[in-house]
């Protein structure tokens, strides 16, 4: 259903040599985030993801609100812990992928799951949790770069497992127990990010 008045507001912007880009409305809701190599590759992603019925400008000056949220970005791509609070429109989104969104936000820094962990939390199974990732509207704010396979390989990314592996490389933080989050009775097994480096490391020597 469109929102009567609605409109997307779409930008980008280059921050050291690589372009971030966000799209919301006026009233700081957030329906896509990005980031790409090249210009063209981030606003074909954005306008990819935001709603086929909500009309979409691309104003010449940059919004206080879309800057600080693609500051936000380039801290998450830097490997930053950071808390954003962003609120993300998911309305126009199945239920399911607003549920694996939901568990796949919750996967702290430092950490992986699985596909399979998080069909298991989330319902469905890996392939459809995959699909979901696949099509993640809000990358790197929804960290899909930190699904892996169950043994601990990359498995896919749409940004490229060069790009995945650079993410979670610069999100290692040391930990070395597995933990578990909850959330409305169901559990997502957590795995520290450093499981996956030396799955990597021991399959090139």
């Amino acid at each position: 259903m469109r929102d009567e008045g609605k409109m997307i507001e779409v930008y980008v912007k280059k921050m050291d040599d690589v372009w971030f880009g966000v799209a919301c409305d006026d009233e700081e809701n957030v329906y896509a985030t990005m980031f790409a190599s090249d210009e063209n590759e981030a606003l074909k992603g954005l306008l990819g993801s935001i709603p086929f019925d909500l009309p979409f400008q691309r104003p010449q000056k940059v919004s206080v609100f879309a800057d600080r949220i693609m500051a936000l970005l380039r801290d998450i791509y830097d490997g930053k812990d950071v808390s954003h609070g962003v609120r993300l429109a998911t309305k126009h989104l199945s239920d399911y992928t607003r549920r694996v969104i939901a568990f796949v936000s919750l996967i702290p820094i430092g950490f992986v799951a699985s596909y399979g962990g998080v069909a298991k939390a989330a319902g469905g199974g890996a392939r459809a949790v995959g699909n979901v990732m696949a099509s993640n509207p809000f990358a790197p704010v929804v960290p899909c770069h930190r699904i892996v396979s169950s043994d601990f390989t990359l498995g896919g990314y749409g940004g490229g497992l060069d790009a995945k592996l650079a993410f979670l490389k610069r999100e290692r933080r040391g930990f070395s127990a597995e933990r578990e989050i909850a959330v409305n009775g169901r559990k997502l097994r957590l795995f520290p990010v450093e499981f996956v480096l030396r799955k990597l490391e021991k399959s090139k020597s």
